[in-house]
């Protein structure tokens, strides 16, 4: 059976053309139509994507987010907005969204980010060997675990998170790019938003450190990029 998608619009016609799209690239779909419906297909069917429309009835679209992030931190949202003010595409990125796309949209560019987010979260992160652990500072990744640890305290991190720090941690000190993390974590080449790295950094930082506004563990190089001290 293929991957479960949630699709969430109150356009019909929208979630007919996602489910057909969708469907014949082997994905297994199930469409909700408001904020509410939306919650409870999201608890009871547990899917392995959700893609998910800001403007919806009952409940908007941010706020389904953020409480699908209370109970569940894997599970990749796609935001989908016919918003364009960066303020409502930055909100669905802090609340734990993996991404957003804007209406309209292509089906192709949609795809592509769904078998990425998909794939990304299928796949085992077994690069360094089963059980090693990675340390920079204060900081270590149980790889075998997928877990973060500032000094014996475990973090809650969303997979991105994880993610992010588990790449930069291969190299403590190493400067990447906007682009190069962009690339390496979120894995788009041709397209993808470098705000969703700048938001993640910044989430990040809040669990992370002591104080996020005076970061002194996961570090920016101006004009560079970010890095993680070592």
């Amino acid at each position: 059976m293929g991957s479960r998608i949630l699709i969430v619009d109150d356009e019909k016609n929208i979630v007919e053309i996602l489910r057909f799209n969708l469907e014949r690239e082997g994905y297994v779909t199930r469409a909700a139509y408001d904020g509410r419906e939306a919650l409870r297909a999201a608890e009871d069917e547990q899917p392995d994507l959700i893609l998910l429309d800001v403007m919806l009835p009952y409940t908007d679209g941010f706020e389904v987010c953020r409480r699908i992030r209370q109970s569940n931190k894997l599970v990749p949202i796609i935001m989908l907005t016919a918003r364009e003010e960066e303020n409502d595409m930055v909100l669905g990125l802090e609340l734990g969204a993996d991404d957003y796309i804007t209406k309209p949209f292509s089906v192709r560019e949609l795809l592509a980010r769904v078998r990425t987010n998909i794939r990304r979260q299928s796949v085992k992160d077994v690069s360094n060997g089963d059980g090693e652990l990675l340390r920079a500072g204060l900081i270590t990744v149980d790889v075998k675990r997928q877990r973060v640890m500032k000094s014996d305290t475990v973090l809650e991190l969303t997979q991105r998170e994880y993610e992010l720090i588990r790449f930069m941690i291969a190299s403590p000190g190493k400067v990447f790019s906007r682009e190069e993390l962009l690339s390496g974590v979120w894995q788009y080449e041709y397209f993808g938003d470098l705000r969703a790295v700048d938001v993640a950094i910044r989430r990040l930082r809040e669990k992370l450190e002591d104080d996020p506004a005076v970061p002194a563990i996961l570090m920016t190089k101006r004009g560079a990029g970010y890095y993680l001290e070592a």
